[in-house]
């Protein structure tokens, strides 16, 4: 098989390549230290289209596909991975369903803007009591005849303080299951809405993690997303989706961090040449290499059955466990390759080693893939 990418796949990602090394990287180590979210490179990224890469231009974005979306995420997250996964939750989580299930108005009020990078987008589905197990939504949305009023809590928010609109998952019938379940826009600036503390985090220390409190919101009947019950769908697919973003972050990370070590292999010495000629050293190098490449296969093979219209659920899924556990791999031995200068922040590595747990966790922790793929390829065995 011969992958062969356009012109315009190269252009975007020498593009974020280009924005990840000149502007993202000087900083990243001290955005890390200090939970900085950086506000004007994020706005920097809308202004050049990341930020909406695969919407529609009728609605604000640069109308690409899903493999320019991964090149361009990979290349992000290879320099700041806190980058890349707002740039991942404004594409895949927010932008990604309103354009799919917005009517006319929410697209025109919201769509456009998050497109533009002109707003930020969060997604909330998880919970205190609902993480993996998304259904056990405690949240409610309460009918009320011309508006829901909205009430629960919301955890592990990324751009939870930073974001204008939040997509909600709340429970509004809750004798029906998950078919009682609806998705709202919501915006950060309503009365009732509340932003907790900032989530002091062992990794992606650059990105905005928040809880969210709603008390009493009133959400107009016009700002419900699709079919009164459709909400669980509606986050499950856009998760299906998300993990295509989630999958090249954490092949970012592991190629980021390979390069890094690569380039230390050639410039540290011991035993009197450099640590690169050491078969311990290759060997590690060699399978560093290997499994980035498979990994970054899958995240290609996952895109291109999204931008063809195929079933990609069990492809994302493979891809997004795969490049998690390659990135939580690559990094450990980067520290291993960089000795006692790998565990100090100045090479970087011991923060893509942080920044790579995080990835066997969100949208979908790594048993939960393990299931979604273990159900499929029963499902098409028997």
């Amino acid at each position: 098989m011969q992958i062969q990418f356009s012109e315009e796949q190269l252009m975007i990602r020498d593009a974020a390549r280009s924005f990840a090394r000149q502007e993202l990287l000087p900083g990243v180590i001290e955005r890390d230290e200090k939970q900085y979210f950086p506000e004007e490179l994020i706005k920097k990224m809308g202004e050049l289209g990341f930020l909406g890469l695969m919407v529609s231009p009728d609605y604000g974005g640069a109308g690409m596909d899903t493999v320019s979306y991964v090149l361009a995420m990979e290349e992000i997250a290879a320099v700041d991975a806190s980058a890349a996964v707002c740039m991942s939750v404004n594409n895949s989580l927010v932008c990604r369903g309103l354009e799919q299930t917005g009517t006319g108005m929410q697209k025109q009020r919201y769509l456009l803007p998050l497109a533009r990078g002109e707003m930020l987008g969060a997604f909330l589905l998880s919970e205190p009591e609902a993480g993996s197990d998304a259904a056990a939504q405690q949240t409610t949305a309460v009918d009320q005849g011309d508006h829901y009023l909205l009430n629960g809590a919301k955890n592990w928010i990324t751009n939870g303080s930073s974001a204008s609109v939040y997509i909600v998952m709340a429970q509004s019938r809750p004798e029906q299951g998950t078919h009682g379940i609806n998705a709202f826009i919501v915006e950060k600036s309503w009365p009732g809405v509340t932003v907790g503390l900032k989530e002091n985090k062992m990794g992606i220390r650059g990105s905005d993690t928040h809880s969210i409190l709603f008390e009493d919101v009133k959400i107009p009947k016009e700002n419900r997303l699709g079919e009164e019950g459709s909400g669980f769908g509606y986050a499950m697919q856009c998760l299906n989706a998300g993990r295509i973003g989630i999958a090249a972050q954490a092949l970012g990370i592991a190629a980021g961090a390979y390069e890094r070590s690569l380039r230390y292999a050639g410039e540290r010495q011991t035993f009197g040449k450099p640590i690169g000629m050491h078969q311990a050293i290759q060997f590690k190098l060699a399978d560093m290499a290997t499994r980035i490449e498979a990994a970054r296969l899958l995240c290609l093979k996952a895109a291109a059955d999204k931008d063809l219209g195929r079933d990609y659920t069990l492809s994302s899924s493979m891809a997004k466990l795969y490049a998690s556990d390659t990135a939580m791999w690559v990094t450990t031995e980067a520290v291993q390759i960089h000795g006692g200068y790998g565990y100090v922040k100045a090479y970087h590595v011991e923060r893509m080693m942080r920044d790579a747990k995080i990835t066997q966790i969100y949208e979908g922790t790594s048993e939960v893939q393990r299931m979604i793929i273990s159900r499929s390829v029963l499902e098409s065995a028997g």
